[in-house]
């Protein structure tokens, strides 16, 4: 049972420590929407996104009030929307999005997350149109987040779908210049992509859900971090080995995790509906104090992406997630470290030195919760370059039996060490270096799949 008393220690964290609740995320079955027409389906799927999130964000905000800890996100999960447009042309399923983010803004909601299809293996016509519908859906939109689960480790990599995205995101880029390419940071690719994500871009309301429920998203890096430093200043950093730091993390996370879920439960009863799941992600801000990239050097390296940061960031993503587990009675979503490089502020200075390379980014995702995220990359590489970036990281989610992720951002006419603005939560960051672009055309071209790993035969 969660008592309120529980939660009294962490009230410092509050100001000084950055500790919100990242995000309250509705999730919202919308496969009774399906409707013969597309006008018939985009004004049920508006009435019903309008009748369960009416109070979402007034209930959000009064509980977050009461117990003094902000409620940052609301957002909502939908369907994929794949299985819902089934049927429609291209510009019906822009429609049906167009209607979604109408009922998002009258219901006050930060983003939706849900343009998405799974074609791990294979995709259906619904499958295709809805991906290359993606980048007129996320121009004719502010709130529409769109995900593609391309890979998994039953089934392997789709590299059909890997090709055709590598063009999707370079078309989100050339359509959104003049924001540096902001679009693509709607579109995020998947491996083993769960369904109960309540962060965005790549939340979706999976199968196997309930018909309407409350998915929770914890943080505070910056909460990990100053508990660190205490605990260094106090014991002294002779007397510490990295066990000590690991079981401080352990104990921070439970505390945060607690929170999380107490006001999750809070919120959901009084919206009338089930509690789904905590995800315990540290998910960084562009705030300074509110940095993964900080803990790792607290726990050793001066420079992020040093030899030892992956094996740090395998520490702190442990640490999190046994933390979190014992703290909630339902673990979900990616639960771990994130590493967003235009997110965190730490992250972004290493790569503006020089200390952060992508080939260090993609050695450190096979042991973090997610994967290539936010990277800012110059916008003269080629679709076909992306395209094998994507399928690199898709394979070590494959491999490894975890989520991976990538949200590349090919800016338009910078290169290398220019810098890319994208303002808020998404922050900024300089463009990393692409060693070897334009070399993986003949790889990408031969399309099909790589098959399943030997050990996902384990039934």
């Amino acid at each position: 049972m969660i008592r309120s008393d529980q939660i009294l220690k962490t009230v410092s964290m509050i100001q000084k420590e950055h500790l919100d609740l990242r995000t309250i995320t509705m999730g919202i079955n919308l496969l009774d929407c399906r409707c013969g027409n597309v006008s018939k389906t985009c004004s049920a799927v508006e009435r019903k996104i309008r009748k369960y999130a009416k109070h979402l964000v007034k209930i959000s905000n009064e509980v977050g009030e009461e117990y003094g800890i902000p409620v940052v996100n609301k957002r909502i999960s939908i369907t994929p929307l794949a299985h819902v447009c089934a049927g429609f042309d291209a510009k019906g399923y822009v429609a049906v999005a167009v209607a979604i983010d109408r009922a998002a803004d009258a219901v006050g909601v930060d983003f939706v997350g849900g343009y998405s299809c799974n074609v791990e293996k294979g995709m259906s016509k619904a499958d295709e149109i809805l991906i290359e519908s993606i980048p007129d859906a996320m121009f004719a939109t502010k709130k529409i987040c769109s995900s593609v689960n391309v890979a998994g480790t039953k089934s392997g990599v789709n590299m059909d779908a890997v090709k055709i995205i590598g063009e999707v995101i370079k078309k989100l880029a050339a359509g959104s210049a003049e924001k540096d390419g902001f679009a693509c940071a709607k579109l995020v690719v998947f491996a083993n992509q769960p369904g109960d994500n309540p962060f965005m871009a790549g939340a979706v309301h999976g199968h196997g859900e309930p018909e309407c429920v409350i998915n929770v998203g914890v943080s505070g890096p910056g909460v990990v971090a100053r508990a660190l430093e205490r605990k260094i200043k106090d014991e002294g950093a002779e007397n510490l080995r990295l066990d000590d730091l690991a079981e401080e993390i352990k104990l921070t996370s439970f505390r945060v995790t607690r929170c999380g879920e107490l006001l999750g439960r809070k919120i959901a009863k009084r919206l009338e509906l089930p509690f789904g799941v905590v995800d315990l992600s540290l998910a960084p801000t562009p705030k300074i104090g509110d940095s993964v990239g900080e803990i790792l050097k607290i726990l050793g390296v001066d420079e992020i992406g040093a030899p030892g940061s992956t094996a740090i960031v395998a520490l702190l993503n442990d640490a999190v997630k046994k933390g979190g587990a014992f703290a909630s009675q339902s673990v979900g979503g990616l639960s771990g470290a994130f590493i967003p490089v235009c997110e965190d502020a730490e992250l972004s200075e290493a790569v503006r030195n020089g200390s952060l390379s992508l080939e260090k980014l993609e050695a450190m995702t096979s042991v973090c919760s997610v994967g290539l995220d936010m990277i800012a990359i110059p916008g003269s590489v080629d679709a076909a370059t992306i395209s094998a970036i994507i399928a690199d990281e898709m394979a070590i989610g494959v491999i490894n039996r975890k989520t991976t992720a990538v949200r590349l951002i090919p800016v338009p006419g910078k290169k290398s060490g220019d810098i890319a603005v994208f303002g808020g939560l998404f922050g900024s960051s300089a463009l990393l270096t692409v060693r070897n672009a334009g070399k993986s055309k003949r790889f990408i071209n031969w399309g099909g799949k790589i098959p399943a790993p030997i050990h996902s035969l384990n039934n």
